[in-house]
């Protein structure tokens, strides 16, 4: 049984945070680079996010176990529920003291930007809880993609924005939606890996309903989409030109589709990691080009 420390670290599943970061350092950059920042409110929303990814990542953990699929067969990381690790009671326990510190970060920024970040923020934990847990769970039913990328894609960076500004950018949208389908595509890979085990626990994702063929094409999909929305930003900000040089990062990108589409099981477990730091690289390449445009 590995040490307490890890076994609570690997249930936060860390490699998925960049799903939750890299909105709020694009939504950072965007401000910076507009002259509009404001440190105290990234650092909240920094915490916030982190936090509510930790709680939903604990809400899976628990509901998975709790609905049987997690289950012998799996072959994705271990989850400390399901391996005993962590009793089911501790885990919920974990989840909401997860939830309530993301509540705390919240209560500054929502003293900055007001109602549209009450309810962007009480919408995105009630997401996280729903996602796996409730009668009809948003990841049972094929509906946790559009989750993903709406929550970790176009609300997240322009909240982030707005916290600090209190406006509307439409720049903040647009790259909101490509780094929501990369943090997509994390996802479409976990569900690729684990479609045989989900189909049998009744988890209809997409890739369930629609087949292996369908997932992999939505894959790359998702590098393409985020490629054409980042194209987009530098025409409705001709003055941020240099924010196009994130279209590169579809260089990597293909080489790691060309793994992904060929292979199964076990062996696109790497990819999950590779794919997140796909997003990191996204975000730090448009942010530079962004502040130094």
């Amino acid at each position: 049984m590995p040490s307490m420390p890890r076994i609570w670290l690997a249930a936060a599943r860390p490699r998925t945070l960049s799903a939750a970061l890299c909105p709020v350092v694009l939504g950072a950059a965007l401000a910076f680079g507009d002259g509009v920042h404001h440190p105290l409110s990234i650092l909240a929303a920094l915490v916030g996010a982190t936090f509510i990814q930790i709680g939903t990542n604990f809400a899976n953990d628990y509901f998975d176990f709790v609905k049987g699929t997690d289950d012998h067969a799996r072959i994705g990381p271990a989850r400390a529920t399901a391996k005993g690790w962590v009793s089911p009671k501790t885990m919920a326990i974990a989840t909401a003291i997860a939830f309530a510190l993301a509540i705390l970060a919240g209560l500054y920024l929502i003293v900055r930007g007001g109602t549209p970040i009450l309810v962007i923020g009480a919408l995105s934990i009630l997401s996280g809880i729903l996602y796996t847990g409730g009668p009809k769970p948003l990841g049972y039913i094929g509906l946790g993609d559009v989750f993903v990328l709406v929550f970790f894609g176009p609300i997240a960076v322009a909240g982030t924005y707005w916290v600090q500004s209190r406006t509307l950018s439409w720049a903040a949208v647009v790259v909101g939606f490509a780094t929501g389908f990369l943090a997509t595509a994390i996802l479409v890979v976990n569900n690729l890996r684990d479609r045989d085990g989900d189909a049998r626990s009744g988890k209809r994702t997409l890739v369930v309903r629609f087949g292996a063929a369908f997932g992999r094409s939505q894959y790359v999909a998702c590098f393409v989409l985020a490629a054409l929305a980042t194209g987009v930003v530098p025409f409705l900000r001709p003055d941020k030109a240099y924010a196009a040089v994130a279209i590169s990062f579809a260089v990597p990108a293909y080489v790691i589709a060309k793994h992904v589409v060929r292979i199964d099981g076990a062996r696109l477990n790497p990819f999950l990691g590779r794919t997140a730091a796909l997003q990191l690289l996204h975000a730090i390449l448009f942010s530079l080009g962004w502040c130094l445009s």
